[in-house]
């Protein structure tokens, strides 16, 4: 069997690591038996925007180097989309695949599933079911479209499965196999402890910003992602944003906030670089790696962001997590469903409300079914045995 798998984008990465080795470990499992393994090939479409941190990922997940790279780069979603199918159907006309998998919900998703279907190729999809229900999410088209597409759709939860069978989808395509994710947070998690909070803040803090001092351990810190442009792209949202975090919740601890070269580019555009750069308690860091970023959520009091990864892993850790958005596609990391998240939108009324809910909280660490660690395994063996 030969399966093609397929990466484009820094969330793609810490899905894909966990397949590789389970793949490799199924094929181990073989040695001897005569028994035909698995020839993988993994294929790279480069659509991440900085070349050198995606190399930095693939070294630090000890990721092996792509077999190909297609090298699409930054652009427009339809650039991205249209490059990605032209390259990669190249790839497919010349191996020829069994399988091809996807992961995710990035455009190298959407365009490669699209292609593979068209090769009359079979196509499966890690992390499939999920839905935000937000139609000006690009991820969320690109998630509905190789849903619609895919043989194989495993997904990480229940109600990602029900949002499957909503939509029509045969009960024998449907493989319910566990976040993928949470194989790469077990995996790295001891590496991850190892950092030091102090040396990471001091490696990474941005040239000229933040009059924060490294977080007492004691003491406690919060830690901010943002890079959404719902949430980034308004001056007045961005705005009173940063009026909330300066004024008041660098007040109450202090903040690590990761900064998101899009975000970047926006608070200098409306003319508040400045001001964060300056702020007391809040200490400005570039993105961080894998590794830096998980033993900063192994500490922090409290977790701001619009990712969904963080969303996950605060929901194992434990870390109490307010989502800045008005909906999420992995609700089974709500608090309602059992979970560390709430979602919390671009409120600043809203926000001030649940951070103070959330630190006197504290930790309450929750693991869903099949979020074990083993769902790469699993992966590997349904695709075995089709």
């Amino acid at each position: 069997m030969k399966i093609v798998s397929v990466v484009g984008a820094r969330p793609n990465f810490m899905k894909i690591a966990p397949f590789i080795r389970a793949v490799e470990a199924h094929n181990q499992s073989l040695a001897g038996s005569g028994a035909p393994g698995i020839r993988h090939l993994l294929v790279h479409t480069g659509q991440h925007y900085d070349d050198n941190m995606s190399r930095a990922f693939f070294e630090a997940l000890d990721i092996p180097e792509a077999d190909i790279n297609l090298g699409i780069g930054s652009g427009s979603h339809a650039e991205q989309v249209g490059l990605t199918m032209i390259a990669f159907e190249k790839v497919v006309r010349q191996e020829r695949p069994d399988w091809v998998v996807v992961v995710g919900d990035v455009n190298a998703t959407c365009a490669c599933s699209i292609t593979a279907k068209k090769e009359h190729v079979r196509l499966a999809h890690i992390e499939a079911g999920l839905r935000s229900r937000d139609m000006t999410m690009p991820e969320e088209v690109n998630r509905l479209v190789t849903d619609r597409l895919s043989d194989l759709l495993f997904t990480p939860d229940r109600l990602s499965g029900e949002n499957l069978r909503a939509e029509g989808v045969p009960e024998d395509r449907i493989r319910f196999v566990g976040n993928i994710m949470i194989d790469t947070l077990e995996a790295q998690r001891e590496k991850a402890a190892a950092l030091d909070v102090a040396d990471i803040v001091n490696r990474n803090r941005m040239g000229g910003g933040g009059l924060g001092a490294v977080p007492d351990p004691g003491q406690g810190f919060s830690l901010l992602t943002l890079h959404r442009p719902s949430n980034v792209d308004d001056p007045a949202i961005l705005g009173a944003i940063v009026d909330f975090l300066t004024n008041e919740l660098t007040r109450e601890l202090t903040l690590l906030w990761t900064v998101h070269p899009r975000t970047e580019k926006q608070l200098r555009r409306f003319g508040l670089w400045d001001r964060v750069a300056a702020a007391r308690n809040m200490v400005l860091l570039t993105p961080l790696g894998y590794h830096e970023l998980l033993r900063l959520n192994m500490d922090a009091a409290m977790v701001l962001t619009d990712s969904g990864g963080l969303q996950e892993e605060c929901c194992v850790l434990g870390t109490p997590c307010l989502t800045l958005r008005w909906n999420t596609e992995r609700p089974v990391t709500l608090r309602e469903h059992g979970g560390a998240s709430v979602l919390v939108g671009n409120d600043v009324d809203r926000i001030r409300k649940t951070c103070r809910e959330m630190l006197q909280r504290g930790r309450t660490p929750a693991r869903p079914e099949l979020w074990d660690g083993k769902t790469a395994a699993r992966i590997v063996t349904a695709l075995a045995g089709d």
